[in-house]
């Protein structure tokens, strides 16, 4: 096969590449000039398939990259939206790899940080910030490892001192139970909430 033709795209970014006369495929400029594409060029179908693959891996890089442009992401959902943008698996898992060697994608960074955050900004219990980081596709060791010095109970404290004016008009009991569900709302494990009704409330 002859390249016979390269043409820009309106965008200037893509081109269309003509096989022996006839439009064969579109690609990035950054791959056409990585593999040296031009006019005349001869190629074979397996060389034309090699460009193709790298044209794919370079979209979902891209696309990865313009993920992580909010926010920092877990490699679960960094999968999860290259899965829903079609990306085979192979290519998902190079897109992870090349994000890694950056360090652009780091589990155990964004656990330490999201945690960090949860609990000095939200106040958040260890049950609640457990809950949150599976669901983002945190390992459980990696959540074991960021919480395993976390201690609760101070935190659970202050935030149960601030919430008790709110309940001046019921009476003891409803304040327990009150009190209870919202720390455990708030993700504090049950011998931490008990302790915190025992010192406020007996």
């Amino acid at each position: 096969m002859i390249i016979t033709k390269i043409e820009p795209q309106n965008n200037g970014k893509r081109v269309n590449v003509y096989l022996n006369g006839e439009f064969a495929f579109g690609l990035m400029v950054e791959i056409q000039y990585k593999y040296g594409l031009k006019e005349g060029m001869v190629i074979d179908q397996d060389f034309v398939e090699e460009v193709l693959l790298e044209e794919e891996q370079l979209k979902a890089n891209n696309a990865a990259l313009s993920y992580l442009t909010h926010r920092k992401r877990t490699e679960k959902e960094i999968i999860d939206k290259l899965k829903k943008k079609g990306f085979e698996e192979n290519i998902i898992e190079k897109t992870l790899d090349y994000l890694q060697n950056y360090g652009l994608v780091n589990d155990l960074d964004f656990a330490s940080s999201f945690a960090r955050d949860k609990i000095k900004l939200n106040k958040q219990g260890p049950q609640r910030i457990k809950y949150e980081l599976y669901r983002k596709g945190i390992s459980q060791e990696i959540i074991e490892e960021i919480l395993k010095e976390d201690d609760e109970y101070p935190r659970a404290l202050e935030l149960a001192k601030k919430k008790l004016p709110s309940y001046k008009n019921d009476n003891r009991d409803k304040i327990y139970r009150k009190l209870g569900g919202f720390l455990q709302r708030r993700g504090y494990s049950y011998d931490c909430v008990s302790r915190v009704l025992k010192e406020l409330l007996e």
